[in-house]
């Protein structure tokens, strides 16, 4: 499906209403005051559809100052992010570079959403081993104040231990699964020798320990995954440092390919939502791309014109200010 229209005519818009309708959240913003139009103070997003022969329905609706409600099928969920746990959605939006070229900080947010997709069982790992590394930080501030005694950092050492270990376990598990299929996808876009490594390792009640006075005197946890990284490569340069934009923008592309592969392969095929994703591509890696996803499941792309797209869409949506028709 391809969404066309002028810059500005709110192609992203329906985009981003489809992202919000699977999952429960906006790809742009976790601030869903921003979501709804200026000037309004509620939205509300409806979609209808099949999952393995039957029917689908969703119905988010955000209003000013309340919380998100979310319907499937009828039936309240008890918060609207539950729908990433019914329905697979995959996003590229031209921010999602971050990925690549920001901080360790965007890596290891991104990678940790994977490892959810992928394993949902190990979905909440990161909060909770967040949730952990903050009890501990408050435990070494008390500590440090002369609140507390060092005994009370013991279970909150032995917990962050546990936990970060099991992180970094999902964290190698899933780029383990992920790399040699985005060395694939990278190859095939003109990316030689792509490859994803997790930088970090697991921490132990011995290491913690180890470093506990330094640790008093920050006031924080200075081990652990929550500092370590992943190193997104094509031969021997890290993309990030020494990769152009448009390298950037095809690892992020690969990646995305990569995780959608994997999961339509576990049996839920994810829907695919590409954002402006063919205008920095040349001719040959359009075509590429088009060749790809329309062997694949549902996507949703954005073109300012039908010409982006080298191979006509199964359908034409047409989008102007304040509307959009299948043409």
């Amino acid at each position: 499906m391809l969404a066309v229209g002028p810059n500005g005519a709110g192609k992203t818009n329906l985009l981003e209403a489809l992202h919000v309708g699977t999952q429960g959240f906006s790809p742009r913003t976790r601030t869903d005051a921003q979501v709804i139009r200026f000037g309004e103070t509620a939205a509300r997003v409806e979609l209808r559809g099949e999952r393995d022969g039957a029917p689908v329905e969703v119905q988010v609706t955000l209003r000013l100052h309340e919380g998100k409600r979310a319907l499937l099928n009828g039936s309240r969920l008890g918060a609207a992010e539950q729908l990433r746990s019914e329905v697979a959605t995959l996003v590229f939006t031209p921010d999602r570079l971050a990925v690549v070229k920001g901080g360790p900080a965007a890596r290891r947010a991104y990678f940790d959403r994977v490892v959810g997709r992928l394993s949902p069982a190990r979905a909440g790992l990161s909060a909770e081993y967040g949730a952990a590394v903050a009890q501990r930080n408050a435990s070494l501030r008390r500590v440090a104040s002369g609140f507390s005694s060092r005994e009370a950092l013991a279970p909150w050492t032995e917990r962050v231990a546990e936990l970060g270990a099991r992180l970094v376990e999902a964290r190698v598990d899933t780029i383990g699964e992920l790399s040699p299929r985005f060395a694939e996808r990278a190859a095939e876009l003109g990316l030689p020798s792509g490859r994803v490594e997790y930088a970090g390792d697991p921490p132990t009640r011995e290491a913690l320990e180890a470093r506990i006075d330094r640790d008093l005197e920050r006031g924080v946890t200075g081990l652990g995954p929550h500092l370590d990284d992943v190193a997104i490569a094509s031969e021997t340069r890290d993309l990030r440092a020494f990769g152009s934009q448009g390298e950037q923008r095809l690892a992020v592309l690969s990646l995305l390919l990569a995780e959608y592969e994997l999961l339509a392969g576990s049996g839920r095929t994810p829907l695919l939502l590409l954002d402006d994703v063919l205008s920095e591509l040349d001719e040959r890696r359009r075509r590429i791309l088009a060749e790809r996803i329309r062997s694949s499941g549902q996507t949703f792309l954005t073109a300012t014109s039908t010409d982006a797209l080298p191979s006509a869409p199964d359908q034409l949506i047409e989008v102007r200010p304040g509307a959009a028709r299948v043409a």
